[in-house]
């Protein structure tokens, strides 16, 4: 049995220990925000967020993760309380058929995470391993620089300004 911290909660995980985290997130977990897309690693659907580092979940086995801390689409925020980067795609309509949405949403959000102040060139760079082919590239850059901006610690100048 494998203990995994997924979206804060510690869980216990049954399944053998070779198994993506990906069949253990959708069909152990029921969480269904990271998307079997290739199997291999290489279209971004799939991508979740370990120890704060944006990985593919269709290739990383659960043995690796013990008692790691796993962040999936659900972790960072839900349909009744949508976090700022759920709230920023919906804005800017960046999503067409949605389907990779859900891996570029985790890849921004961890890069913001570690750089609130990420650059086009940076968000670009990070999007890089995602496969889209609905053409909303331009939505989804404004989506992640509107997610930046609400995610950037406030200071209290800016606060008692408005």
């Amino acid at each position: 049995m494998t203990t995994l911290i997924v979206n804060g909660e510690r869980r216990s995980i049954e399944a053998s220990p070779d198994t993506p985290l990906l069949y253990v997130l959708r069909d152990e977990l029921g969480l269904n925000g990271a998307k079997y897309g290739c199997g291999l690693g290489q279209c971004g659907a799939c991508t979740v967020i370990v120890d704060g580092k944006a990985v593919f979940s269709c290739v990383t086995p659960v043995m690796v993760l013990e008692g790691r801390t796993v962040t999936t689409l659900e972790g960072i925020g839900s349909q009744d309380a949508l976090g700022p980067m759920q709230r920023a795609f919906i804005t800017e309509q960046a999503a067409q058929c949605g389907y990779c949405i859900s891996g570029m949403m985790m890849r921004a959000h961890a890069l913001l995470s570690r750089d609130p102040h990420a650059t086009d060139e940076s968000i670009r760079a990070e999007l890089q391993p995602h496969l889209c082919r609905c053409g909303t590239h331009m939505r989804i850059l404004r989506a992640i620089r509107r997610a930046a901006e609400e995610m950037r610690p406030k200071t209290a100048d800016a606060r008692t300004e408005r």
